[in-house]
């Protein structure tokens, strides 16, 4: 867990296990440990699989192209993907995909294709289910994303994210996979699961976004707390941090304005009670979250595997609002 407030470190502390368990059990229905010399601690600079707290990088690559002029925040996807016929016919925008406002479902089986060629064919092809402009959380909408910024830029998205993000930053330990010294999530496999993969450390958690290679739009990076939290620190100052400018001001204000392009804004269930006017944040399924509070210029980064040995069917967000809770009672006196 690593928390801040102004240019301040005021939390920075590891507990536990990045690696306990060997297996998962189903008969016992608990995790087989290892023996004690075979397990690894937990530390202050273990990397994690930071499963959905990714779409917040490919947000952000997003709207430097904005603040660029090359991306039109209220044009069409079909301008910038025709091919993508189920979205452009649609008449999809790149507002709604950063506001999961686009009508898509919420994922497709792209772990179940053949290849690559059949992954795109499904996504190219996919049209909205919903009514577009109603909220419906969506990892197509950050694949649809990628595939834009990958066609306007003519680079992948790893690279956007690195030469826009983390080196400007100095974030060294933010990447997308693999990454063999992460903390282990888990021992993957079906029915809970959506592949046979075993235990799974140091290859992205997400069974699309490794189906897809390891870089998604919606899964696939991996980072630290201390990198988290220099980039909540560059978020929470305008864009900066010392010399490196990843944003100017008003376009971190653009990530901000409710509903929030990227950004969940106000969700008590994971902000406790950080949350507010000025909020914002995401979770990550593996056990990831973060919480940037303008209001008092304070963050919270609680980074945990907590799908390690095997994902639960409802996960118990009750640890990352009670550290909000607590954080900001410190900050705001009560």
């Amino acid at each position: 867990m690593f928390a801040g407030r102004g240019p301040v470190l005021v939390v920075r502390e590891a507990a536990g296990w990045a690696v306990r368990f060997a297996a998962y059990d189903e008969e016992t229905d608990a995790g087989v440990e290892l023996p004690p010399a075979e397990r690894v601690p937990m530390t202050v600079d273990t990397p994690f699989d930071l499963a959905s707290l990714t779409k917040l990088f490919t947000s952000v690559a997003a709207v430097q192209q904005i603040e660029r002029g090359t991306l039109g925040i209220d044009a069409r996807v079909g301008a910038y993907l025709p091919d993508f016929t189920g979205a452009a016919r649609h008449g999809v925008t790149v507002r709604q995909l950063l506001t999961h406002t686009s009508g898509l479902r919420p994922e497709l089986p792209l772990y179940d294709c053949a290849d690559d060629a059949e992954r795109l064919a499904l996504l190219r092809a996919e049209q909205p289910v919903g009514v577009p402009g109603t909220y419906c959380y969506s990892d197509l909408n950050m694949l649809l994303l990628q595939h834009l910024l990958e066609r306007l830029t003519g680079r992948p998205l790893d690279t956007l994210v690195h030469d826009g993000i983390t080196r400007p930053l100095g974030m060294t330990a933010t990447d997308f996979g693999p990454c063999p010294g992460a903390a282990a999530t888990e021992d993957q496999r079906r029915p809970w699961g959506k592949a046979d993969r075993g235990l799974v450390r140091g290859e992205v958690h997400d069974e699309n976004a490794w189906a897809l290679g390891g870089v998604a739009g919606h899964a696939g990076l991996f980072s630290t707390g201390h990198d988290l939290a220099v980039f909540c620190r560059a978020l929470l100052a305008g864009g900066s941090y010392g010399p490196a400018r990843i944003l100017g001001p008003d376009f971190v204000d653009l990530l901000f304005t409710p509903p929030g392009l990227g950004f969940a804004l106000d969700q008590r269930w994971f902000m406790g009670d950080l949350a507010g006017r000025g909020a914002a944040g995401h979770t990550g399924f593996t056990g990831t979250s973060l919480v940037l509070d303008r209001a008092t210029d304070t963050f919270l980064v609680l980074l945990a595997n907590t799908v390690h040995p095997r994902r639960r069917p409802t996960p118990d967000n009750g640890p990352r609002a009670r550290a909000a809770s607590r954080l900001a009672r410190a900050v705001r006196g009560r």
